[in-house]
């Protein structure tokens, strides 16, 4: 019974055209008649194991991806608002639909999405979650077992988990690459980092840096070498700058970019890493009134691979660069998630049950996205088109949804 209602609520979610709730997803599928009551029970006793359905959609995704290319994940902080001040996990963040020159705030819970970036084609790519894990503050109302934890503890623990799962599977020597932005990169993390990670993580512009000293070079209590320029002051250079044109979302883009090292951060002197930093770009927007629009340079704390004694950056530097591109699409995923497919809309109130509907919808997520890539790869879909929309470059998620209704 627990898995043909798991069944019949996944068709549920693709021909809902309402809100996601349960209740929505029985009257969808005409199941007005019975008690809805066992529907609930599903997301308030243990019958759903959310790691264990985590680990069979990890296990397929290693279908698309050799065991001696990289495997690409990502981690990315999300909340989801809420109108209860008692629902387990909820606290005070800053709201998301206020102005950003005037936050504010608002009830909401917090979760940490760890996703499977796709291989790359033509520049494009698409996020698959594989696990939503709760973050939740020390301040938050508390939530059974789950116990509060910060957003890059959470985002370390699912590199741990998708290293421990490589493991098990008999691909103990794939390499992982890992993304995320400036909210996970710190000592703690680099220091406990698993071996065969490696991490490109966004940092700050004024972010203390130390030259990195071999332990054969390391006397007495000294354990850093001198002092580095902040990436800040680095950027302002004009010497020792390379050039790279890239292929991204099927456009040329011309980079400039640098890289220093070995480096290390204060707090972690056995952890090697490289600096690598993106020099801003400027463009024109607008179709009658042109004007010039500038992005900043960005700066990234990248984990060297050591050989033979020898700091080595970890991968070509072009498919790094492609990569960093890529950590948009856990934004689209986060839109995609919350708009299409109404995750945090599922009326379940108990402690177990606010988290693991929210963990089921984004599994449900994760496996209509993943079947579609499957089908399609990153190509257009082979769907009626308009004649006055023009060619799409990869298929879209409205192509997608409308795909599985038609089907």
């Amino acid at each position: 019974r627990t898995y043909r209602r798991g069944v019949a609520l996944v068709f549920g979610e693709v021909m809902a055209f309402g809100r996601h709730t349960v209740t929505q997803l029985l009257l969808t599928l005409g199941m007005v008649e019975g008690d809805w009551s066992g529907w609930y029970r599903l997301f308030s006793c243990r019958r759903v194991r959310e790691e264990a359905l985590a680990t069979q959609l990890l296990r397929e995704t290693l279908r698309d991806v050799d065991e001696g290319d990289v495997y690409t994940i990502g981690t990315d902080g999300t909340q989801l608002p809420r109108s209860s001040l008692r629902m387990p996990g909820t606290s005070w963040l800053k709201a998301l639909r206020t102005a950003p020159f005037r936050p504010g705030i608002e009830r909401a819970q917090r979760f940490v999405h760890g996703c499977w970036l796709t291989p790359l084609a033509n520049g494009f790519s698409r996020a698959i979650p594989l696990r939503f894990l709760p973050a939740f503050s020390a301040k938050a109302e508390p939530a059974g077992e789950v116990k509060p934890c910060k957003e890059w503890e959470a985002g370390l623990a699912f590199v741990h988990w998708v290293r421990q799962q490589l493991d098990a599977a008999g691909r103990s020597a794939q390499q992982i690459l890992y993304l995320a932005d400036g909210g996970y990169e710190n000592a703690a993390l680099w220091r406990q980092l698993p071996a065969g990670v490696t991490a490109a993580l966004r940092t700050a512009k004024n972010r203390a840096l130390r030259a990195y000293l071999p332990p054969s070079e390391r006397r007495r209590q000294r354990k850093y070498g001198d002092k580095q320029l902040a990436p800040a002051e680095l950027w302002r250079q004009r010497d020792d700058w390379r050039r790279q044109t890239l292929t991204i979302r099927g456009h040329k883009r011309r980079l400039r970019y640098r890289i220093v090292g070995p480096v290390v951060c204060q707090g972690a002197p056995d952890t090697p890493l490289f600096l690598l930093i993106v020099s801003g770009q400027t463009w024109l927007h607008g179709k009658q009134v042109r004007r010039h629009c500038k992005r900043e340079p960005v700066a990234y704390l990248v984990s060297a691979r050591l050989e033979d004694g020898q700091c080595r950056f970890p991968l070509p530097a072009p498919l790094l660069l492609t990569w960093l591109w890529q950590r948009w699409e856990m934004e689209v995923a986060h839109r995609e998630m919350k708009s299409n497919l109404g995750v945090g809309e599922k009326q379940c109130w108990s402690a177990h049950g606010a988290i693991l509907s929210v963990q089921w919808s984004v599994w449900v997520y994760a496996i209509l996205v993943l079947a579609g890539y499957r089908t399609w790869q990153l190509n257009p879909a082979p769907t009626q088109r308009p004649a006055w929309s023009p060619a799409p470059k990869r298929w879209s998620f409205n192509a997608l949804w409308r795909t599985y209704r038609a089907e």
